[in-house]
C-alpha cells in the first residue's frame, strides 16, 4: 500500500467515526443548557477570584507587577 492509499484508508475511518459521533449527539434541553451556562460562568468566577487574590497577594509583598 502506498502513502496515498493509506492516506484515504485513514481519511475513510475519520469520516465514518465523525458521521457516527454526529448521529449519537442531540441538543440539550433548555434546562440543560441553562445548568451548563451556570456551571461554566461559576468556574470563570471562581479562578477569576483566585488569580485576583493571587496578584493582591503578590501585589503586597513584593513580587509581580
Amino acid at each position: 500500500m502506498n502513502k496515498l492509499q493509506q492516506f484515504l484508508v485513514k481519511a475513510k475511518s475519520f469520516i465514518t467515526e465523525a458521521v457516527r459521533v454526529i448521529k449519537v449527539t442531540k441538543k440539550p434541553s433548555m434546562q440543560n443548557f441553562k445548568m451548563i451556562v451556570k456551571v461554566s460562568a461559576l468556574g470563570m468566577l471562581v479562578i477569576g477570584v483566585v488569580g485576583f487574590i493571587i496578584s493582591v497577594f503578590g501585589a503586597l509583598i513584593g513580587i509581580g507587577v
